[in-house]
């Protein structure tokens, strides 16, 4: 990790990769990774940790698979919403949009269970900054 500040914005120019964050500083036991996302990732569980989104830029739905039934959040720019450890969830940006996520080092971007990895989203545990 560096100890200098980094500007998300040009991380987030730095690269055109979709649903492949870049990891842009750990806290703890945590990373904070940047994303580039459109159209729809799979669906996903993180049996656990919870799962922390902040919209960048554009706007974020995620459908959620929960007890009560399926639902999806909308989430525009500035907006945060936590997937809860357990809960699966699809997260779609329509028109694409910029995220940041906070989770585990080490977290899968495709959890712990999941649908097919279509071609389009990188199963990684983020990629540093180069």
């Amino acid at each position: 990790m560096t100890s200098e500040p980094v500007s998300l914005a040009h991380t987030l120019a730095s690269f055109e990769d979709l649903w492949s964050p870049r990891i842009v500083t750990a806290v703890n036991d945590y990373d904070v990774r940047v994303a580039k996302v459109e159209g729809e990732h799979l669906w996903h569980v993180h049996d656990h940790t919870d799962e922390f989104f902040l919209v960048l830029e554009g706007e974020l739905r995620i459908a959620l698979r929960e007890p009560a039934g399926e639902r999806t959040v909308v989430l525009p720019k500035g907006s945060v919403f936590t997937v809860p450890r357990g809960t699966e969830h699809k997260p779609i940006a329509p028109a694409g949009a910029s995220i940041l996520l906070f989770e585990p080092t080490g977290t899968s971007t495709v959890g712990d269970r999941h649908d097919d990895i279509p071609d389009h989203v990188d199963a990684t545990t983020g990629h540093a900054l180069s």
